[in-house]
């Protein structure tokens, strides 16, 4: 929580009951103040099971939503149908957290982030991850010089083989099952690149070039077979005084390290979402003749109490209701939210860059986001 905010009530509509909305609605349950006010999806009989699992309110439609006068809407729909429910909640006056990405295309991230603006609104997208306690801690190590100034990054975002997983059978908690063909179509880059590139933002700033490449269907015998996104993009992001490669692919050996090379060593975290992973140190010794990576790494101490933990789910231990308490918390206390605004569109450019593939200056920027005051 930042300086200032205080824990104060805040109303939620969720519009989108699908496989994500139980993470959402797990994490959720974590912040007393924060109460959902009411769900919608025009999926009636998923709808009708969500809003049972979960005991909420049932809304039958748009207009229900803006009859429940919550202050933020909760977009958790199919990645198709992000920009058009977002502007409609905009457009409703209310302040919209989206789940990733915010758009499919740069043109229409702009267009919301303007109407937002116009508004007087906010508007945030996932991931929230940035805001947890091992990024946090992370960027605090980073702060603290702990391997001297950062030279260079190596960030992973592979998550195995996933046409040969059981994909058919993961269901949610209430029984919404894994959206394989939302997944495959929207492409692995643009659903999981902004784990680490908000990560990156955050303790490095804006990302002025990127440049690199990215392949279709390497498996042509996926579910996704046909669609244009790709399953695997690689990335050299340059940042004003450091350089990252980011990768991310659904065939390559699971891997979510991400390391920080220094002068003095090196930074590491194993796993991009688990709220708890640990960050360590290792050092780099001169040893006789020889340059030595430490075989020993150090834990660095988290940075502060935290935030309320959730239990794994599936593949991923994090608290999804991170960004939205943050949001609230910052709309109360008249402030912009971390991930709202700016930050918000240049993480959509930046993932939809590394998607394309080539070489891409970003136009867009924003101002360095504080750490969270714990």
């Amino acid at each position: 929580m930042a300086s200032g905010d205080s824990q104060s009530t805040g109303r939620i509509a969720i519009i989108g009951a699908g496989y994500v909305a139980d993470l959402y609605m797990s994490s959720l349950c974590a912040f007393p103040e924060l109460e959902v006010v009411g769900v919608w999806d025009r999926d009636a009989s998923r709808l009708a099971h969500f809003a049972a699992h979960w005991s909420l309110p049932a809304l039958a439609g748009f207009e229900a939503v803006v009859e429940a006068r919550p202050d933020i809407v909760l977009n958790l729909t199919n990645p198709s149908s992000h920009a058009a429910v977002t502007r409609e909640a905009l457009k409703a006056g209310f302040h919209v957290w989206s789940e990733k990405p915010l758009a499919l295309d740069m043109d229409e991230a702009s267009a919301l982030a303007a109407l937002a603006q116009e508004r007087g609104l906010h508007l945030a997208s996932a991931p929230c991850s940035v805001l947890g306690r091992a990024a946090q801690t992370l960027w605090r190590a980073v702060r603290e010089g702990r391997v001297g100034r950062p030279r260079l990054v190596y960030a992973e975002l592979d998550d195995d083989f996933v046409s040969s997983a059981p994909y058919r059978r993961w269901a949610s908690a209430s029984g919404a099952p894994w959206p394989a063909e939302d997944e495959f179509r929207t492409g692995c880059t643009l659903e999981h690149a902004g784990y680490y590139l908000s990560w990156l933002m955050a303790i490095f700033g804006p990302v002025r070039r990127v440049v690199g490449g990215a392949a279709r269907c390497l498996d042509e015998d996926q579910t996704g077979a046909g669609h244009d996104a790709p399953d695997y993009a690689s990335a050299t992001l340059y940042f004003d005084r450091i350089v990252a490669r980011l990768t991310c692919s659904i065939v390559a050996r699971h891997d979510h390290r991400l390391r920080i090379f220094g002068d003095t060593g090196i930074l590491e975290v194993d796993d991009a979402w688990a709220n708890g992973a640990a960050v360590r140190v290792r050092r780099r010794h001169l040893v006789r003749r020889r340059l030595v990576n430490s075989p020993l790494a150090r834990r660095v101490p988290w940075a502060g109490d935290g935030h309320p933990m959730v239990g794994r789910r599936g593949a991923a231990s994090m608290n999804f209701a991170l960004g939205v308490a943050e949001m609230m918390r910052a709309i109360a206390a008249g402030r912009s939210p971390r991930l709202a605004g700016d930050f918000a569109l240049h993480l959509t450019e930046a993932s939809l860059a590394m998607q394309g593939g080539g070489d891409h200056r970003l136009v867009t920027s924003f101002a360095a986001m504080e750490p969270m005051s714990w």
